[in-house]
């Protein structure tokens, strides 16, 4: 049998969210309040099935990083990545992951964070896999501004767990500190809540 630790990362194995930071790293504090202010708007004038942060989210990316050359991209996901295991990683959750790890389980990121530093993070904390949000690249060497797949959010991350596990008969940790991982905690043998005070277990 598989046993497989699977980990949220904003709030979970890091201490806050890297998201907007991250944006603010690649395109200024200036140009992503734009973009938040004009896709907000843009949403709400849709129709309400058509209205999410994951709609919000596609489209903030886009006009950020439509055009950018994905190896400069990757260079400053590197950097950003190494301020992450230098400052904002929870050493308890990644005392967690270190004791699974001698256990033999293997470790995994399910995370809508996106993967030009998740995956230098992962390598750096020695995690098997990383399911998370990428972004579409062309045959040029930039980005789209499109996302190669869904946002890794909500019922998406336990679609993305299934996938990689596969039907092999499996034993599931999960540990999340939001709503949006509610669909993980449900697909998980044994799912763990994670905030600031600790970790408790989800019933």
């Amino acid at each position: 049998m598989r046993h497989v630790a699977a980990f949220d990362f904003d709030g979970t194995l890091s201490s806050r969210d890297n998201f907007a930071p991250f944006l603010r790293r690649v395109a200024g504090s200036a140009a992503v309040g734009r973009a938040m202010a004009v896709n907000t708007a843009r949403v709400a004038r849709q129709p309400r099935s058509a209205r999410s942060r994951d709609a919000l989210k596609a489209l903030v990316l886009r006009d950020l990083f439509a055009g950018y050359e994905a190896a400069a991209l990757d260079e400053i996901g590197r950097g950003f990545a190494f301020e992450i295991v230098q400052r904002h990683l929870r050493s308890d959750m990644v005392q967690r992951a270190d004791w699974h790890r001698t256990q033999g389980h293997e470790l995994v990121i399910v995370s809508a964070s996106l993967g030009v530093y998740l995956r230098p993070i992962a390598e750096q904390l020695r995690f098997d896999e990383v399911l998370c949000t990428e972004l579409a690249v062309g045959p040029d060497g930039t980005l789209t501004g499109d996302l190669a797949a869904p946002n890794v959010r909500g019922l998406e991350k336990a679609r993305r767990l299934d996938a990689y596990v596969g039907g092999a008969a499996s034993y599931v940790w999960a540990y999340g500190d939001s709503s949006g991982d509610r669909e993980l905690w449900a697909r998980a043998d044994h799912a763990v809540r994670v905030s600031r005070r600790g970790t408790s277990k989800v019933d």
